[in-house]
């Protein structure tokens, strides 16, 4: 590597990273993040690899990098090397070794990534929300992560937010020892703020800018899976897709099935892939998806390939100044037309991974046998019959390659109900077993309950063919969202 480009202080949001990456043509980028877990010498360090079309690495190359790590004979470093992250421009070294000279250029953090956004958006319009006599009062947190700069560059100086919209806008190692995750477990200090009525509008990123949560007035939750297909049902509201189209959606399997009813509308495909951003890159680079998303409160479009939080947040303000309703009233409206999905995800966290695997493997042997299928479930007044279940499988429609294996099981009822359990991201010491439930609603006057009381009774049934308490000794699950 002969040339480095870093953000200025060291610091660059996950989609600024895939931003830059397109912009200057590199071979790729290398992101040092805790995401959305706790940080600081005692937290999560994560290091993920970035291709040159600015996405997630995919599972090939990976592999080949796993590969040849286990051939190396040698690699030269310079340990004696200063640079001077805060100093903007370009600095350039004599080594010791083939790489001459060495060319490190510390960039503007938000400012090629801003001439983008600049491109998407009328700010026109969204300026004119934010400010006046009549403007849309917002709250925005950045957790304390390498959002603050972005927040306060990007919605305070140039779109006219009040300086004090913006809260926990200073970068710090670990997050104030705060958990930078944006869901209503962790996001409080937004919450309350937002439940007082003074603010119309809230959001909140995760450390590294790809996650994001929505609230509307007195705290009115607007749920991931239900976010992605309200931002594909209004997408004429944004410049960027008036002039290039909409050619397709993409979701994850988890990610409740709003989004297809919006795409069934618009006659556009949606293609359900396998939990990872690298699937969707795929499609966009294909030509085939314009927007994509998946339900852990993570949204983008074929601008870069990354999630991203803060297009979210602009996306969701250009909705509220088009249409001229609050939050409430669009998710609302958007429920009358389309009808209810009722989704929460249940978190059993910190397992011991055998015991998780070993709940996985003897629930896929249940429901992938035969007597499973057509199965009926009786709990209280409701009955619950088996259409479909399956260990989920993906062929990519671009190259072909199929994906299977631990990438979820999936239950789906005749009433277009659906259970997921997935293994997510685990190391050596712990797991987490998620569990999805999904009910759909057509009846508007049935569209103002309480999910968990709705999917009360798939989780009853979630719980009885898993086991999971049994197996685990857990009572309940740690996080639900």
């Amino acid at each position: 590597i002969g040339r480095l480009v870093i953000g200025q202080n060291g610091i660059l949001s996950t989609p600024a990273v895939s931003c830059i990456i397109r912009k200057i043509k590199a071979a790729g980028g290398i992101i040092l993040t805790a995401s959305h877990s706790p940080g600081g010498p005692g937290g999560e360090f994560g290091v993920k690899f970035n291709v040159s079309n600015g996405g997630p690495a995919p599972d090939a190359v990976s592999d080949k990098i796993y590969q040849i790590s286990k051939t190396l004979e040698e690699y030269a470093i310079c340990p004696d090397l200063i640079v001077d992250l805060s100093r903007l421009g370009r600095q350039e070294f004599d080594l010791e070794n083939k790489f001459k000279p060495f060319r490190v250029e510390i960039v503007d953090s938000v400012d090629v990534y801003l001439n983008l956004l600049r491109t998407i958006f009328d700010f026109n319009m969204i300026r004119s929300l934010l400010t006046g006599p009549n403007q849309l009062k917002i709250r925005i947190d950045a957790m304390n992560g390498v959002m603050g700069p972005y927040v306060r560059r990007i919605l305070c100086d140039e779109l006219g937010a009040p300086a004090n919209s913006a809260i926990n806008c200073v970068p710090l190692e670990d997050f104030g020892g705060q958990l930078p995750d944006p869901n209503l477990t962790y996001a409080t200090a937004l919450l309350e703020a937002m439940k007082g009525g003074e603010y119309g509008f809230g959001a909140a990123f995760d450390a590294d800018g790809d996650r994001y949560m929505i609230l509307g007035q007195n705290g009115f939750f607007v749920n991931p899976s239900d976010s992605l297909a309200i931002i594909a049902a209004n997408l004429s509201c944004i410049p960027y897709f008036r002039q290039m189209g909409v050619r397709g959606f993409g979701r994850s399997m988890p990610t409740s099935t709003a989004l297809d009813r919006v795409a069934k509308s618009l006659k556009v495909p949606v293609y359900e892939t396998p939990t990872g951003w690298r699937f969707f890159s795929n499609l966009m680079d294909s030509g085939r998806c314009s927007l994509c998303g998946e339900e852990s409160f993570g949204t983008g479009s074929d601008h870069i390939r990354e999630k991203d939080g803060l297009w979210a947040v602009l996306v969701w303000l250009s909705i509220i100044a088009a249409r001229k309703q609050s939050v409430e009233e669009i998710v609302r409206d958007h429920w009358t037309k389309f009808g209810r999905h009722y989704y929460c995800r249940f978190d059993y966290e910190a397992l011991e991974p055998r015991t998780a695997y070993f709940v996985m493997r003897d629930l896929e042997a249940l429901i992938i046998d035969k007597s499973f299928s057509n199965q009926q479930f009786a709990v209280g007044n409701n009955v619950y019959k088996v259409e479909k279940a399956d260990s989920f499988e993906y062929m990519d429609p671009v190259d072909g390659t199929v994906t299977k294996r631990q990438q979820g099981l999936r239950i789906v009822f005749s009433d277009a109900s659906r259970l997921v359990f997935r293994l997510s991201a685990s190391s050596s010491v712990r797991a987490t077993l998620r569990i999805y439930a999904e009910s759909y609603e057509k009846d508007p006057n049935k569209h103002g309950k309480e999910s968990q009381a709705v999917l009360s009774p798939l989780i009853a049934i979630a719980l009885k063919i898993s086991q999971i308490h049994e197996k685990t000794g857990r009572k309940g699950p740690t996080v639900i969202t």
